[in-house]
């Protein structure tokens, strides 16, 4: 982070790592995408099988991006972008309703957390791949992807964090549960 960043950025930034987030998604600050926004934070999540750090079911990225001068399709100073994305059953990628429901997951995460936003947007893609030829062995396969952005009004971004822990626990099929730990609990920097 800049040393010469706003103070309004610096809290939203420092918000991120705060939010309680299910023991089964490990969360890490990774570098954030240069020249988006004059000031930006990430992180990225992964979902794994409990007790097993080498099975996954789910992963995304949450982008922080702040401008003072207000963007107006962002409708304030702040805007977030996170994808999503989880293996799935080739039956369930076949679901017409799939695509709404994923989108439903993050708006209901989004209330749940308390997480006020505005000007949200997003796409929901169910990939359904077949290989063949060398990538025979590979069979059939698919996924779920969720790309979204919306505008958080305030600079405590920490609903905004579990919102998005939540939806990639949803997208990877997990049960839910109220069990929730700090993410400083189980983070990991990268260098």
């Amino acid at each position: 982070m800049s040393p010469d960043a706003p103070a309004e950025f610096v809290r939203a930034a420092t918000s991120l790592m705060a939010a309680n987030v299910r023991a089964e998604v490990s969360v890490e600050i990774i570098p954030s995408p240069t020249r988006i926004a004059p000031n930006s934070a990430a992180i990225s999540g992964e979902v794994l099988a409990s007790g097993n750090s080498e099975s996954l079911h789910g992963t995304g990225r949450l982008i922080l991006m702040h401008d003072p001068d207000q963007i107006v399709a962002w409708g304030g100073s702040f805007r977030i972008v996170c994808f999503a994305q989880a293996p799935l059953d080739s039956d369930i990628a076949l679901d017409s309703m799939l695509s709404e429901v994923t989108w439903s997951w993050l708006t209901d995460a989004l209330a749940a957390s308390g997480a006020e936003y505005s000007n949200a947007s997003g796409t929901a893609t169910r990939v359904l791949s077949q290989g063949f030829g060398e990538l025979a062995d590979q069979g059939e396969s698919a996924h779920i992807e969720l790309r979204a952005s919306w505008s958080p009004r305030g600079d405590d971004m920490s609903g905004h964090v579990q919102a998005w822990a939540t939806l990639l626990c949803m997208l990877a099929g997990l049960p839910p549960t109220s069990d929730a730990v700090s993410i400083d609990a189980h983070k990991r920097e990268r260098g």
